[in-house]
């Protein structure tokens, strides 16, 4: 029986009046809740599929597939109580149904015979992280976070209200080669489904995979004509990064079903227990690379069963950033036109937003894709063609509401920094701004009378001044994709724009921003001047999940960055934040003056009754790591306000 499930439940939403989660099975299932020793839930009669549950079942391949389980309840749960709940399931009417006592008894923690969920009554604490690369190094910072809960899981009031992963969940674009030998097995042994290409030197999916180019060599497999060189140089090989780091293309994904397979491969232990050790033929170099990767893989996927359960307990939202599609995604308009404008690179970006979709955009709100992205969805699940395929993405490209908000205390709203972008129109080879006018014009509007709120930017809204400033040269020097200038502050409009909405005197008196993307942790306290207190803003980064910064480099820069703008410098004076007075709040076990902390991990952030951050911390695999207090807060950059934003 338990090779029938693929991966989950993970659990998306959770509220008194509704449960969602989110599944993988090897055949059509049907689905039921129930709370053990109790009888099954009073559900609401809205799906003639299954009148207790609202639920998308889509095959997305011979034997796969995907299950959105949308569960609205007649009578309301309890709030701040540990709720065991049985999630069954049945292949037909005519079976009993089958218990997770039996397909899932693993999920539990402690002697607990069922797993359990909690639903708070406000957002008193959240788990947040960014960027999960599976074959770094750092060990999996949701390891580390299922081992923390497992300390504290029957105490209701100790779990967190929710866990935040704010992108990078997967990396499309930077991919080991045992993992993508993996990606392959499983997509045979599920019989994902295939598809055609358009575009490229391989016909369809099946001569991609059959290649001497599959592995490691992908980048030779674009067309060679002189119009798709830059196209080639931008998308395949990647952004050469000197200053930070360097990323690579080699194993990017393309098919879809390469997409799928590697989300149910870094979020569940069961795909992998059929595979083989079967590996490609490579050169001698390539070979040891192959297995350096691998021994980094056989760790990662040792951690999987306790990724499973963590995400079996803590209600997880999500969203995008650029590995989820391939780096530098939507940086700069003439990346746009170049990535866009070819019917080969359009596919994959596509495949990779439709694997986002299902996986992942999906649970975090159902009520966003109930109308033509689903239908257009079912329409591919049913006749899988190219033409249907093409028509889902197109839509997935041109659709808006990847962003959203939960109605809780304080009010959290997740943003989408990569698809509504404030292009610089003057120069296409500019950094776009992380959010366009419109839209920033549409969160001002939903900020509006609020007492406090949670922002998750994967990006920093106020990032290192120094790295920000090394991005700004590269740009103009015309390069910005060497180094991924992508901040809040790169684009005038952008920056103004947020600025002057944290200024408005009827948004929020006190605001969180959780971020991740850069691979370190800081935090910021942030005032603006000559205001006696409202608003109050915290920037809260934390590390990435797996994958750290540079250790060397990010120390020489943390240094630089103290010096170079110390709170005499007249640096600050060229700074967009000027106007505002930064004071950071060191890691505790940090040495004198250092604020950057470098430890993949997952960060952990208490709020008190009106919104305010009183406990910062880093949880990871050797401990958990604490953000200092206001007593021990270093002061930053106080410089004479300006009469207007740079």
């Amino acid at each position: 029986m338990s090779s029938t499930i693929l991966a989950g439940p993970i659990l998306r939403r959770a509220s008194a009046e509704r449960l969602v989660f989110w599944l993988a099975s090897r055949t059509s299932l049907q689905f039921r809740l129930l709370f053990p020793l109790q009888e099954p839930l009073g559900l609401q009669p809205q799906s003639a599929l299954k009148p207790q549950v609202i639920q998308q079942q889509l095959q997305v391949g011979e034997h796969c597939f995907m299950q959105l389980l949308d569960i609205q309840l007649a009578e309301a749960l309890p709030h701040d109580t540990l709720i065991a709940y049985d999630l069954q399931w049945r292949q037909t009417e005519q079976q009993p149904w089958c218990s997770m006592a039996d397909w899932a008894p693993e999920l539990c923690y402690g002697e607990a015979a069922f797993p359990q969920l909690v639903i708070r009554s406000r957002i008193d604490g959240i788990l947040h992280g960014s960027c999960r690369k599976p074959h770094h190094g750092a060990s999996d910072g949701l390891v580390a976070a299922d081992t923390w809960l497992a300390q504290r899981h029957t105490d209701p009031l100790a779990r967190p209200a929710l866990l935040m992963l704010s992108g990078d969940q997967i990396y499309a674009d930077d991919v080991a080669g045992p993992m993508l030998t993996a990606i392959h097995q499983l997509i045979d042994e599920l019989g994902l489904y295939p598809e055609t290409l358009e575009g490229a030197l391989v016909a369809n999916s099946e001569e991609l995979f059959a290649s001497p180019l599959n592995y490691y060599r992908r980048s030779e497999l674009l067309p060679s004509n002189q119009g798709n060189q830059k196209l080639k140089k931008r998308f395949f090989e990647g952004a050469r990064k000197p200053i930070f780091t360097t990323s690579s293309a080699d194993n990017h994904l393309i098919t879809l079903a390469e997409v799928l397979a590697m989300y149910l491969l870094v979020w569940s232990p069961l795909p992998w227990l059929r595979l083989t050790e079967e590996q490609p033929v490579l050169s001698a170099d390539r070979q040891q690379q192959y297995q350096r990767e691998r021994e980094r893989l056989v760790v990662f996927v040792d951690g999987l069963p306790m990724v499973r359960r963590l995400l079996a307990h803590v209600p997880t939202l999500m969203i995008f950033d650029d590995h989820d599609v391939t780096d530098d995604w939507n940086l700069t308009a003439a990346w746009e036109a170049s990535a866009y404008g070819h019917p080969f690179s359009r596919r994959i970006i596509g495949n990779a937003l439709l694997g986002y979709f299902i996986c992942q955009g999906w649970g975090n709100d159902p009520d966003a894709f109930k109308d033509q992205p689903l239908a257009l969805l079912h329409t591919w699940s049913a006749e899988p063609s190219a033409a249907h395929q093409d028509q889902l993405i197109n839509h997935l490209l041109s659709f808006d509401r990847w962003h959203y908000s939960l109605d809780s205390s304080p009010k959290l709203m997740v943003l989408d920094t990569r698809t509504r972008r404030w292009r610089a129109d003057t120069n296409l080879s500019q950094p776009s701004g992380l959010m366009s006018w419109e839209a920033l014009t549409e969160l001002q509007s939903e900020l509006l009378n609020q007492d406090a709120v949670i922002i998750v930017s994967p990006t920093p809204v106020f990032g290192v001044k120094l790295i920000e400033v090394i991005q700004k040269v590269f740009t103009w020097c015309g390069k910005p994709l060497l180094v991924d200038a992508e901040n809040w502050m790169a684009h005038k409009g952008t920056a103004n724009v947020i600025l002057n909405i944290f200024r408005h005197a009827r948004t929020p008196a006190n605001y969180v921003v959780l971020s991740g993307d850069v691979h370190y942790s800081f935090m910021y306290d942030i005032k603006l001047r000559y205001r006696d207190a409202e608003p109050h803003i915290w920037q809260i980064t934390s590390s990435g999940i797996k994958n750290e910064f540079p250790g060397r480099l990010l120390d020489v820069l943390d240094r630089l960055n103290r010096w170079l703008y110390a709170p005499q410098s007249p640096l600050n004076w060229f700074t967009r934040r000027r106007r505002l007075e930064i004071t950071p709040h060191p890691p505790v076990s940090a040495a004198k003056g250092e604020r950057l902390l470098n430890a993949a991990g997952i960060g952990y952030v208490q709020f008190n009754e009106q919104g305010e951050p009183t406990l910062v911390q880093q949880i990871t695999a050797a401990g958990v790591i604490a953000f200092a207090t206001k007593d021990q807060q270093t002061s930053e950059a106080t410089v004479p306000a300006a009469t207007h934003t740079q």
